[in-house]
């Protein structure tokens, strides 16, 4: 089949290679053409495991090619995948504005028939506004089909080569069927798309963030009650996770939620309930108890070292989680500017991240236990595999004093304690 696909970001370019994995001919487009040039020289814009070596294997097998030039896209392809960014605009709504560009300009280049499938998450309504706006341009037949992703960043091309379920917005049968072969490579074992309307498609993608959301929250909630009550909440999660009808998924306490999706969706979602009056109460209290729980934890070392000047802290993670580069919405990042604002000065290793907006703020190092030296403590923001089993030998002989706060409870409180270190973590008192 031919494809086009267009953004390069996160979600277009994972989009593009599995497809061109699964023997479809795909055109990747961008307007950045330092993106585009990159791409064509095999450079890849974005940390992800696997992206790098599933994009060059089928820019080899010449199923995958990269360009500006979306006219080519429109007049090659059949199915047009537009994958841009929806980022949070001020009130807390999903600026939809690129992926109404795109479609205005797909609009302005169609021929003949076209499908244009929206793998972008954008709000409920979407469909019905796209649809509108390419019917204002153009009288060319299409269809509109919504199909969200589900993808977890730091193993986004493992769960579209092998996902739980493919969700496709869509009322018209031959649509459905194209849909099903398109997909068809990644359903060897069962089939397992889920066809509905497309403003239940856009609902869904935002309900099953906010789902996992608000279990995370919930679980950062109780560790704050646990230490209060001098309860395990490691003890808890094992407890609670044990019973079928909840399953031990999205249960760890930590220092929050981050990233691209999580944060973004549940506001969209509270703004989607204000615009229709329909308070989303919960999702209101989840996006308040995950910035809570950034403050609980920057408060635990604000506290610790209260009435100090010039403290040093080394810093392990900087990526909102482990397996990405992805420092959006990042707890490192909001606690990391409270110690700044404290007048803390940060040395920081993280595996693949940069230091997104705290650049040139906060001093980045290439080895983990380089952060140790003249450092009054070592707080954990990500919960990297290299971070799993350290030399805690080496980490209490480098800190100028041995303290450790682990914004991941990666650890067991009563063995780093053996091993000479004083051990901060959540929900653990």
């Amino acid at each position: 089949m031919k494809i086009t696909v267009a953004g390069v970001g996160y979600v277009g370019l994972v989009a593009a290679g599995c497809l061109a994995d699964g023997g479809n001919h795909v055109i990747c487009i961008d307007k950045d053409s330092k993106k585009i040039y990159n791409l064509n020289n095999g450079i890849i814009p974005i940390y992800e495991p696997g992206l790098t070596e599933i994009v060059q294997k089928n820019v080899q097998a010449g199923r995958l090619t990269f360009t500006t030039d979306l006219q080519e896209g429109v007049a090659n392809s059949r199915v047009i995948i537009i994958g841009v960014g929806t980022p949070s605009a001020p009130d807390g709504s999903a600026d939809i504005s690129a992926v109404l560009e795109v479609a205005g300009q797909i609009a302005g280049m169609m021929t003949e028939y076209r499908i244009i499938v929206t793998k972008s998450t954008v709000p409920v309504g979407t469909c019905q506004k796209v649809s509108e706006l390419i019917s204002a341009k153009t009288a060319v037949p299409f269809d509109y089909v919504s199909n969200p992703e589900f993808l977890k960043e730091g193993s986004a091309v493992e769960d579209f080569l092998k996902p739980d379920r493919v969700i496709v917005g869509t009322t018209n049968p031959a649509v459905m069927e194209l849909m099903k072969v398109l997909y068809a490579p990644f359903m060897r074992k069962s089939s397992r798309i889920l066809f509905m309307d497309p403003a239940s498609a856009e609902m869904t993608k935002y309900a099953a963030n906010a789902m996992l959301a608000t279990r995370i929250s919930f679980m950062n909630e109780l560790s704050a009650l646990c230490d209060a009550c001098g309860a395990d909440i490691e003890s808890v999660r094992v407890g609670v996770g044990s019973d079928s009808r909840i399953g031990n998924a999205f249960l760890f306490a930590g220092v929050g939620f981050g990233g691209s999706c999580f944060p973004k969706d549940v506001r969209a979602l509270i703004h989607m309930g204000r615009q229709k009056g329909v308070r989303m109460s919960i999702a209101e209290a989840v996006k308040e108890a995950n910035y809570a729980q950034h403050d609980r934890f920057s408060k635990k070392v604000l506290d610790y070292f209260s009435g100090r000047q010039g403290v040093k802290l080394g810093v392990w993670g900087l990526a909102f989680k482990a397996r990405t580069d992805d420092t959006r919405e990042s707890p490192a990042l909001y606690c990391l500017k409270r110690f700044l604002d404290a007048g803390m000065q940060i040395t920081a290793y993280d595996p693949e991240a940069g230091c997104g907006e705290l650049e040139g703020k906060i001093r980045k190092v290439g080895s983990a236990y380089d952060v140790l030296d003249g450092s009054d403590a070592l707080v954990i923001f990500t919960d990297w595999q290299e971070f799993r089993t350290p030399d805690f030998d080496t980490i209490a002989k480098k800190l100028k004093q041995p303290v450790l706060f682990d914004g991941r409870n990666l650890y067991s409180p009563s063995f780093v304690k053996k091993m000479g270190l004083e051990y901060h973590s959540i929900g653990r008192a």
